[in-house]
């Protein structure tokens, strides 16, 4: 199955029309045509079965044939991550976590960041991309930056859990996690989290984990703790 994703749409349409850009993909470079089927999600749960009634490649229309919800997953998990100084290992970790399962991803400005500037329209672009990709019908939901500071003074529900690299005391993630539960978990820069921001996350009741034995890259670690939680709900 081929999906295809269009937020604009919900069960109480009939019909809808994809914009210029998607249209000419559909009619021109995969050669669809009318009364052909094609799949849709709009990130919310929903996946349609539609039929293309006008095939233009400036503004292809169908109908709404059928229509599936799934159910949202029993656990969720926030995974709040310093970009890299590399776009593109950052990329990667957005791709790679929404294929595996990712709910909601925030973009974190650490004290040791060498990157502080982030630009987030690639970044839903590669995340709807993996999500159409993975045949999945929930986007995971992708934030502003913020500082970490700024982020750890939020209220996140469930369990908080901060990943470092300082020799203290630590528990496996893979011990922490537990089924049908919600997660946020901290994942810092290249530098690591700096003293001040590791005990401003402790004193805000962050469990401090470890994810294995070798020092891993952020977009590495970000995707170790993700399939953690993921595969401990399967």
């Amino acid at each position: 199955m081929q999906l295809f994703y269009n937020p604009d749409i919900n069960s109480a349409s009939k019909e809808f029309s994809f914009d210029k850009e998607e249209s000419k993909h559909i009619v021109k470079v995969l050669r669809k045509k009318e009364g052909d089927v094609l799949h849709v999600t709009n990130g919310l749960g929903n996946l349609f079965h539609t039929e293309i009634i006008l095939a233009s490649d400036k503004k292809c229309t169908v109908k709404i044939t059928q229509t599936e919800t799934q159910k949202p997953t029993g656990f969720r998990l926030h995974l709040a991550v310093a970009p890299t100084k590399m776009n593109d290992r950052f990329e990667w970790f957005l791709e790679k976590a929404t294929e595996i399962g990712v709910h909601e991803i925030t973009p974190i400005i650490c004290d040791h960041s060498e990157r502080k500037v982030i630009k987030t329209e690639r970044f839903d672009k590669i995340i709807q991309s993996a999500m159409k990709q993975s045949l999945q019908f929930h986007l995971p939901k992708l934030n502003e930056p913020i500082s970490l500071k700024d982020f750890i003074n939020q209220e996140h529900s469930g369990n908080l859990c901060i990943a470092h690299c300082e020799e203290t005391d630590k528990k496996l993630l893979k011990e922490v996690v537990k089924p049908n539960e919600a997660y946020t978990i901290l994942i810092g820069p290249e530098g690591d989290f700096s003293e001040k921001e590791i005990e401003l996350a402790l004193k805000n009741k962050y469990i401090p984990v470890s994810l294995g034995n070798t020092r891993l890259r952020t977009e590495t670690a970000a995707v170790v703790a993700c399939h953690s939680v993921v595969f401990a709900n399967e």
